[in-house]
C-alpha cells in the first residue's frame, strides 16, 4: 500500500481523557490523509485480528469534538502482558505480520507504565529485525506515575473527581453531634498523586495518607485521638497502596484469602486500606467510623473532567501523530513544566525504555515530615491540572 497508515490502540484503565488522545491522532490524521487504524481491545484484540478504521468512523470536527470528550476508552483495553522476544518469538513474529498486513508505518499506544513497556519492547524488536515501523507511547494513567513527564493526562480529571467527592463527604460526616472518623480510600498502587488530591478539597482532609510515608499505626491513632479532642469529624484522605514501615502494604493485612495477581504481577485487586483502618480505630478509640471507596468512579467522571487535561491529551496525541510520521520511534510523548504561574508546559519525547517499570513517586520534601500531610509546594503543582472545583460550600470549620 502506498498511503501512509498508523495504528493505535488503549491499553489499560479508562480515564477521562484517553479518548482525548485518541481524538487527537484521528484528527491529525484526517487533514494529513492518512488511514488511521485502530486496535479493539488493545494489542491483545490486534493480535485476535480486531481492529477498526478510525478515519471512517470520524470524519467530521463534530464527530472528534465529541469523541475528545467522551469518557472511557473508545477502542476497548486490555492487561495484556508481552513477553520477551527470548520466551516467545512467536507473538512479535505474529504481531508484526499484521503491522505489515495492514500496512502500518507507526504504532501508537495510548496507556501507562505497562503500556510503555509495550512499545519499549516493540521498538526493540523493531529495530533487532530491521523494521521501518515507527513505535510511540502516549502517556496516560490517573496515578500520574509515569517518569519522564511532568504529568500524564487522565490525572488531573481524576484530581479534580477525588477532590470534589471528599469535599462533599466531609460535608455528610459532619451532619451528627457525635466524633466520628471516616476514611476516603483512593487510587494508587505505588505512588500518592492521586490521594494528595484530596487536600485541594475545599473541606480538605485533616490527614492525608500516602505511599510514599510509611504509615505507624500508633502515631496515626493518636493523632486521630488527638483531632476527636478538638472536633467532632475527623476526615482521612488515604491512597490505597500506603504501607507500614517494614513495608507491607495496609491492604495485604486486610486482603481476603485467595486475592491474587494481575498479568503483570500487581496485586488484583488493592481495595481494603480504609476498611482496616477504620476497622482498626473503631476498636481502638471507641468512636463511630466508615470507610468510603471511591473505586472506579475515580476513573472516568466525566461531569468532573479538567480541560487542562482534556486539551493536554487531545495535544498529546496530535504530537504523537507527527514525531511517528517524522520518523521518530522508541519514545514516549511527555509534558515539560515550564512555569506554574501562569501555567504552561510544552511537549518533548523521552526514551520510552527510560520510562517502562519505573515508578515516579511524589517528592518526599513535598509531603509534611510527620508522612500525614502534604505541603504547598504539592498543592501548587496539582492546582493548574486540576483546574476550579465545582462551587463549594463554606469551610466546615
Amino acid at each position: 500500500m502506498s498511503e501512509k497508515c498508523v495504528l493505535v490502540g488503549q491499553s489499560g484503565g479508562p480515564t477521562s481523557a484517553i479518548n482525548s488522545s485518541l481524538a487527537g491522532v484521528i484528527a491529525a490524521g484526517v487533514f494529513d490523509g492518512t488511514r488511521i487504524e485502530g486496535m479493539r481491545y488493545g494489542i491483545q484484540g490486534f493480535l485476535d485480528g480486531r481492529s477498526v478504521r478510525l478515519d471512517e468512523a470520524f470524519l467530521s470536527r463534530v464527530d472528534i469534538e465529541l469523541l475528545r470528550n467522551t469518557p472511557a476508552s473508545w477502542l476497548g483495553s486490555c492487561r495484556y502482558k508481552l513477553p520477551l522476544p527470548s520466551e516467545d518469538e512467536a507473538v512479535y513474529q505474529r504481531l508484526f505480520g499484521r503491522f505489515e498486513e495492514i500496512g502500518a508505518d507507526a504504532v501508537l499506544y495510548i496507556g501507562g507504565n505497562d503500556s510503555m513497556d509495550t512499545i519499549a519492547k516493540l521498538s526493540e524488536y523493531g529495530h533487532q529485525t530491521g523494521s521501518d515501523i515507527r513505535f510511540l507511547g502516549v502517556p496516560k494513567t490517573i496515578d500520574n506515575d509515569l517518569v519522564g513527564t511532568d504529568h500524564t493526562p487522565g490525572y488531573g480529571s481524576a484530581a479534580r473527581f477525588v477532590a470534589t467527592a471528599v469535599n462533599e463527604i466531609a460535608y455528610d460526616a459532619d451532619v451528627y453531634d457525635l466524633k466520628s472518623v471516616t476514611f476516603v480510600e483512593i487510587m494508587g498502587r505505588d505512588a500518592g498523586w492521586l490521594a494528595a488530591s484530596s487536600a485541594l478539597a475545599l473541606a480538605a482532609p485533616d490527614l492525608v495518607l500516602l505511599p510514599e510515608a510509611p504509615l505507624d499505626l500508633e502515631a496515626l491513632l493518636d493523632r486521630i485521638a488527638s483531632l476527636l479532642g478538638e472536633k467532632n469529624t475527623v476526615m482521612v484522605g488515604v491512597s490505597e497502596g500506603v504501607r507500614t514501615p517494614d513495608g507491607r502494604l495496609l491492604c495485604e493485612l486486610a486482603a481476603e484469602p485467595g486475592v491474587g495477581v494481575d498479568e503483570f504481577g500487581h496485586l488484583a485487586t488493592l481495595s481494603g486500606t480504609g476498611r482496616y483502618l477504620a476497622a482498626l480505630a473503631k476498636e481502638r478509640l471507641g468512636c463511630k467510623t466508615r470507610s468510603v471507596e471511591l473505586s472506579t468512579l475515580q476513573r472516568c467522571a466525566s461531569y468532573a473532567a479538567s480541560r487542562t487535561d482534556l486539551d493536554e491529551a487531545f495535544d498529546l496525541g496530535h504530537f504523537a501523530y507527527n514525531a511517528a510520521l517524522s520518523g521518530q520511534t522508541g519514545k514516549m510523548c511527555a509534558l515539560e513544566r515550564v512555569s506554574d504561574s501562569p501555567y504552561a508546559v510544552q511537549t518533548r519525547l523521552v526514551d520510552v525504555a527510560s520510562a517502562a517499570n519505573q515508578v515516579r513517586h511524589v517528592p518526599r520534601e513535598w509531603i509534611s515530615e510527620d508522612g500525614m500531610g502534604v505541603r504547598e509546594e504539592l498543592l501548587r503543582y496539582m492546582r493548574p491540572l486540576v483546574g476550579e472545583l465545582p462551587a463549594q460550600m463554606a469551610s466546615l470549620d
